[in-house]
């Protein structure tokens, strides 16, 4: 046992935050080399310097990188989100511009009420 008042409810909180902590922390390393690895702006050398402060330091090498590289990290996460937007996109064909010229031309035709048209353009808006 590691805490010499045996299994208390304060010990289990004690447990469950330090799992918490350790998760956190593995995942903020998985995220960490996640977006080093597909950085193309640093050289081999510059991935490997921090490859080994990610090793050797785990806890300071996080914390570094996350204070150095948070605002590249949010530009890089917010491009790849837009480009994987504009790729399915691409893929299903489907944007709210097409959708609306589909409605009125249904419209014109007759295929929907006016209050229908309303309706389903609303939703897409």
């Amino acid at each position: 046992m590691f805490f010499d008042g045996g299994f208390t409810f304060s010990n289990f909180l004690v447990d469950v935050f330090v799992v918490f902590m350790f998760i956190l922390w593995f995942w903020l390393l998985i995220t960490v080399f996640g977006d080093l690895f597909r950085r193309g702006d640093v050289s081999g050398f510059g991935k490997l310097i921090w490859v080994v402060l990610l090793i050797v330091l785990p806890y300071i090498g996080v914390f570094a990188y996350l204070v150095s590289q948070s605002r590249g990290m949010a530009e890089r996460s917010e491009a790849d989100a837009k480009a994987a937007r504009d790729h399915l996109r691409d893929v299903v064909g489907f944007s709210a511009a097409d959708e609306i010229e589909k409605l009125n031309k249904l419209k014109a035709s007759g295929a929907i009420t006016a209050a229908e048209h309303s309706r389903l353009r609303a939703k897409l808006v």
